[in-house]
Formats: C-alpha cells, structure tokens, sequence
C-alpha cells in the first residue's frame, strides 16, 4: 500500500506574515540596513511590503483577501487617520531639523507597523492558518528568551555574533550585561530588557495552550513545555515589572476562559514555576519582590512620575492633534515610561483615544470570537490573543510600546491577528470558512473563491 500523497502548501497570506515574524524576532533588534540613511530594520521593509501588498490585493476579488466589515480593521484605519492628521499638522508648522527628521521616520515606521496588523486581519482566512502564524510566534519567542537566558546566566551574548550581509549594527544605548540588584539583565534579540520580557509575557499563553492541544491530539508534548519553560522562564529572569504583569495577566485570563476542569490545571502550573525558577536560581525571588514591595522607593518609578507637570504642559499646547508623532524626542526633553502618556503629548486626545479604541476593538474580536465559534481550537486562539493584547495594553501603560520596534510588531500582529480569528469565526459560523468576500456583517463584495497565493 502506498504512503498518502502529501500536498504541499503554497504560499499564502499566512506565509508573508510568518516571513515578517522571522525578521523582527530572529534577526537581532540592533541590525539594520546599512545602505539607507535611516534607522530601518529589515523587517520593517517586509512590512512596508505587506502594506502595498494588501492595498493592490483589495483592489481585486480574486486574491483571496477578506472583505467587507470588520470592527477591529476599522479600529485600525482610525489609528492610522490619527497618525496622518497628526503628521500634516505638525509639519504644517516650523519644526526643528531633529524634530522633522524623527517625524519623517517615525510615519514611515508606524504605517509600515499598521501594515502588518491590516494584513493579517484580512489576508489569514482559515483557522489551521492562523495556527500555523502562532505556533510560528511561540517558537521564535523560545528562541529569543534561550538567548536572553545565555546572557542572564553565562554572560555570553549570543545576538552580538549574528552578523549579515547588508546590514549594520545600530549603537544601542543599553547593553545586554547590565544588572539589576545581583543579576545581569538580559536582551535576547530585543533593544532592551523590558521589551524581551514584553515578547516572553505574550508568548507564555499560547505555550499553554499548544501544551493542552498536543496532549488532547495525541501528539508530542515536549517541544511545547520546552517553549513554554523557555518563555516563562525569559519572562521572569526579564527582572521586569511589565513582564510580572504581563504574565500575571496572561494567567489570569487563561484560568477565566480555560474549560473548568483545566482552570486549576494552570493556576497551580503556574505557582509550580514561580517556586521552581526561585529555587532554581537562588535570589531571584527576593529580586523580583523587591521591585513591588519598595515600589514607591525606587528610582525608575520616581523618574517616571517626576515628569508628568512638565508633560502636562506640552499637552496643553496641542491638545487635540498634539505636537507630532515622535518630535518629543527623549535626548532633547525627557524619557516618558508610559505610552499613554507620550501619544498625548505627541497625537493628542484624538490619537490616544484612536490608540485605546484599537485595543479595545482588539479585545472585542477575540471575545466575540469566542462566543460565535464553535471550535474549541479557535476559542483557544481567541482567549491567547486576547491575553497578548491586554499584555501589550498594560506595557503601554508601564513603558514607551512604540519606541520598540519589536515589541510594537509584536503588539500590532496580535492585534491583527485578533481580527482574522473573527473573521474565521464568523465565516464558519455561516458555513462558508472558505468564502473570502464575506465580511463581519454578512455578504461580502462578491469574491472569487479563495487563491492560495497573495
């Protein structure tokens, strides 16, 4: 009897975003292309690709792009109006030459970032896709927290070896062997400590939630709980506040959505690992306790406030459209810990409110996906995602999200991400999971059937 014939998957919308992942999280944050004038990591080129990509791909019906409506893309272009408004606003007027340079980057930065979010929430059309995308994302956040836990534990800083044709390395202002209390801070791939552990917070649920999968499938666990240790573990030796938080979060929502019987599962799972990492790394514990039980004597957090009357005054000056996407430059002023605060000094009130409407819809979609699926798998998928984005919601509240590159692609991909599960979820619904010209609400602008190719 001859073995089944195995069909091979041609490249498809999924296949890019995958291709984007692996530039911003394999290719260490310091590299960028060294025959530009400006800052521009490669991955930010892959998705200046994807945003003309998806914009020539709407414009016809045979690609296989999601149409119609879809509350979390809708949420998105808003963000992106914000972010242009602001740009015209702020260069209508005089800007100093640094200012006017920064800001010219930075739009160029965040409509690539925005890019990748549209892209994925309209061109990832099937759940095994979608799966494929974050099985993708927990491995190369793995691999990233193998390398923060070399430097943490050895020392040894494997990303400064990676080195590729065409590209440079960007002086970065933070060193991976910096320490806090008596452990040296690790980086991984990532520009700084707080943004790996950023990446490792998002990553730790889809580790449980591939672990669980594996065990209900039959299929090897191990490499799942390796990953799943390799980021819990990154996300604690972080020796960060916003990735305490962040996996707190990340437990928390798991233990709300997870079937009954598996809640307790996770919640002891959990408890385990935070007892076995201290035991396993002697210290670590009365490091981490000490950055919340004298949280209102340490420096980082009294820098962080001290600065709020100076902000306020900036704010009062361009409250509606504020004084321009990235001119608040941290050299030149002062550095403001919190994302919130700095998109209302730089997009005012219309772009923070822009900016929290994108993780509220963001939010929507993975819950409303839960409640019109059917596939436990999907709800999974769902309750993961909607974990990473209330994870990057708190990081914008507790660091400057979108002076990261790589923790603002991570942000903006799970976000995306969130509104292609509601696509999926609805199409199935209406038993047409392979129907890409229907829409959030109903029929859709008469697609042809799907292509495997975008």
């Amino acid at each position: 009897m001859s073995a089944p014939t195995r069909v091979r998957q041609r490249a498809d919308g999924a296949t890019l975003v995958c291709a984007y992942l692996l530039a911003l999280l394999v290719i260490p944050a310091r590299l960028v292309l060294s025959f530009v004038p400006m800052t521009l990591p490669p991955a930010l080129v892959v998705a200046l690709l994807l945003g003309v990509l998806s914009l020539s791909a709407h414009m016809v019906d045979s690609l296989g792009m999601g149409k119609g409506r879809n509350a979390l893309r809708t949420a998105v272009l808003i963000y992106l109006a914000m972010h242009l408004a602001t740009y015209a606003v702020a260069t209508r007027r005089w800007l100093p030459t640094d200012e006017l340079t920064v800001a010219d980057s930075s739009m160029v930065r965040i409509v690539a970032t925005i890019s990748v979010a549209i892209f994925a929430c309209d061109a990832i059309r099937t759940r095994e896709r979608l799966d494929k995308v974050l099985k993708l994302i927990l491995v190369c956040s793995a691999m990233i927290a193998f390398v923060g836990l070399v430097q943490f534990g050895a020392g040894v800083d494997l990303a400064s070896y990676v080195s590729l044709p065409g590209l440079r390395v960007q002086e970065n202002a933070y060193s991976a062997m910096e320490s806090r209390s008596i452990f040296r801070r690790p980086t991984g791939t990532t520009n700084h400590p707080i943004e790996y552990g950023l990446v490792c917070a998002m990553a730790v649920p889809l580790g449980v939630h591939y672990v669980f999968r594996s065990r209900d499938e039959g299929t090897p666990q191990v490499r799942w709980w390796l990953c799943l240790a390799l980021v819990g573990l990154g996300g604690l030796t972080a020796l960060s506040r916003t990735a305490i938080l962040g996996m707190t979060v990340s437990v928390v929502v798991l233990v709300l959505t997870l079937p009954r019987r598996r809640r307790m599962t996770v919640a002891v799972l959990g408890v385990v690992f935070f007892l076995g990492a201290s035991l396993t790394v002697p210290g670590l514990f009365g490091t981490i306790r000490g950055m919340f039980a004298n949280i209102e004597d340490d420096p980082s957090v009294k820098a962080r406030t001290a600065d709020y009357e100076a902000a306020a005054d900036q704010i009062d000056l361009n409250p509606l459209l504020g004084r321009g996407f990235g001119t608040f430059l941290p050299t030149k002023y002062t550095i403001l810990d919190n994302q919130f605060l700095l998109t209302l000094i730089e997009n005012g009130y219309l772009g923070l409110f822009a900016l929290i409407g994108m993780f509220l819809a963001a939010c929507y979609a993975t819950v409303r996906t839960r409640l019109v699926s059917g596939d436990e798998a999907l709800k999974g998928l769902a309750s993961c995602l909607l974990a990473a984005v209330l994870v990057g919601g708190i990081a914008s509240a507790t660091f400057d999200l979108l002076s990261f590159g790589v923790a603002t692609g991570m942000v903006f991909t799970m976000v995306g991400l969130s509104g292609a599960a509601l696509r999926i979820a609805l199409a199935e619904r209406r038993g047409g999971a392979r129907d890409p010209g229907q829409g959030e609400g109903g029929q859709g602008e008469g697609a042809k059937p799907l292509s495997p190719s975008v």
